[in-house]
């Protein structure tokens, strides 16, 4: 079974601001997201099943956070991980999701 990826707008113009090399690396991960949503770790803490990717872009820790919804799975944002999440509740209430 296949999921079918989502990124929304926010997500998308993340990128743009990330390196070729981070670039194909997240392609690569985000492929085998489609097969298994659930091969990385759920975030606690919320009610909605989040999860995140993790990934280095220039020596920075960061975040993929995705939001899995049946056959769907949402691609939201991208978080720097020395901010410890801090910026996710924002995100989320951005996006339109309950925090």
């Amino acid at each position: 079974m296949e999921y079918t990826l989502l990124p929304s707008n926010f997500f998308l113009s993340q990128l743009d601001e990330l390196n070729e090399e981070t670039l194909k690396q997240i392609e690569e991960k985000l492929q085998l997201v489609k097969t298994n949503p659930f091969r990385y770790k759920r975030i606690q803490g919320y009610k909605l099943f989040l999860f995140r990717i993790r990934f280095k872009n220039e020596r920075k820790e960061k975040r993929i956070i995705y939001l899995i919804d049946k056959l769907d799975v949402k691609i939201l944002c991208i978080l720097d991980r020395d901010k410890n999440y801090k910026d996710l509740k924002k995100y989320l209430k951005k996006l339109g999701y309950p925090a």
